[in-house]
């Protein structure tokens, strides 16, 4: 009898690891190859998911999420997101508009009365598509010192940014004019949310998006707030050797870059889009609409032309229909490629500066090309 148990065991076995040989697809060793420069459990990595028709076909982990506990990258690990936030920032505020509590043609002087006479002609939709003429913040900020000992930074808050904002006499071009990709838009749309929502930014994103989505991880991280579990940490690569840095004088903003996820919920955050969870296809549409404006049209961060809704960039590739956005701040690079007509999703999560998850996304959806 025991014989014959082990026996039906080891064939059980047999039998998973051919299906699950079976369900990944005949280019994930090209897959692999791409990142074959990063296996290292002494070196910062990356996180690739790919999901083709809601079905995971490809999934690995390289590298460490912390170069002194060395703890393997896996499907759980939180990066920071970097500009990959906008879109939730964006559906944020879509579900404010869905509950009656703001229009898209809402003035930002509704909410701000006491913002400068150039802030009554900008609208929430400015906001959402970067043509909002707003002056970037980072360009306003004071020059914060070096890391003090101990390598804590001085971080701006989304408060002062709002205050910066306030203090200047006119935006960079009248709202509708031309294209200008603003993280200043997108702190204030996260402001927004906190104040029209009456909940702060983090809790309305955990109630109203990543609970409802079973995004159980994903956070709006605020230091002293909250804490990242399973959190990966930004690192660079200085003279042949991986120095943390994982927080810069920006990094503590929240609508423009501040959510934490890992690969099992952005997942479970596709799944949601496609599943139209959150908004109906009709309400989602303005999203994936481009800005239109009187100059010059949004740009991919090489300069070439692209397209922009709300936290999407959305011009094709290659003639195939996409939504995408990047993201990049201090020791981390991210992307995450969403390819409409061949229901093809592609997430790059890298803890390390040096690499263009980008560039490599697009190397895995030309494996995917419809022959």
């Amino acid at each position: 009898m025991e014989k014959n148990a082990c026996l039906g065991i080891l064939a059980c076995l047999i039998l998973l690891l051919a299906a699950a040989v079976a369900q990944e697809p005949p280019n994930a060793k090209q897959i692999d190859e791409l990142f074959s420069g990063i296996r290292s459990k002494d070196a910062p990595g990356a996180a690739v998911l790919v999901l083709q028709n809601g079905r995971t076909v490809f999934e690995r982990a390289y590298g460490v999420a912390d170069l002194r506990a060395r703890q393997p990258i896996d499907s759980n690990t939180n990066f920071r997101l970097a500009s990959v936030t906008k879109q939730f920032t964006a559906m944020a505020i879509m579900l404010l508009v869905h509950d009656g509590k703001l229009s898209y043609e809402t003035r930002l002087s509704e909410i701000f009365p006491d913002f400068p006479e150039y802030a009554r002609s900008i609208t929430i939709r400015h906001l959402l598509n970067h043509t909002s003429g707003l002056p970037d913040y980072e360009s306003l900020m004071p020059k914060y010192a070096s890391p003090r000992p101990g390598g804590e930074i001085t971080q701006i808050q989304d408060a002062e940014v709002v205050e910066l904002l306030k203090s200047q006499a006119h935006g960079e071009f009248p709202p509708g004019a031309r294209w200008d990709y603003s993280n200043s838009g997108y702190v204030l749309l996260g402001t927004i949310v906190a104040r029209v929502s009456g909940r702060p930014f983090g809790v309305f994103l955990r109630d109203r998006i990543f609970s409802p989505l079973k995004m159980d991880r994903t956070i709006a991280y605020q230091k002293g707030t909250n804490e990242v579990a399973d959190r990966a940490f930004g690192h660079s690569l200085r003279k042949g050797v991986w120095l943390q840095t994982d927080q810069s004088p920006t990094s503590a903003t929240l609508g423009d870059g501040g959510v934490y996820s890992s690969l099992a919920d952005l997942g479970k955050w596709d799944r949601g889009l496609r599943e139209h969870a959150l908004l109906s296809e009709a309400e989602m549409k303005p999203a994936i609409t481009p800005a239109r404006m009187e100059g010059s049209a949004a740009v991919e961060p090489d300069g070439s032309p692209a397209e922009y809704g709300f936290g999407w960039f959305l011009n094709p590739y290659k003639g195939r229909p996409r939504v995408w956005h990047y993201g990049e701040t201090a020791g981390f690079r991210t992307a995450l490629q969403r390819f409409q007509d061949d229901n093809l999703t592609i997430v790059i999560l890298c803890n390390r500066s040096d690499m263009n998850p980008t560039a490599l996304a697009l190397r895995i959806a030309d494996l995917f090309a419809p022959h």
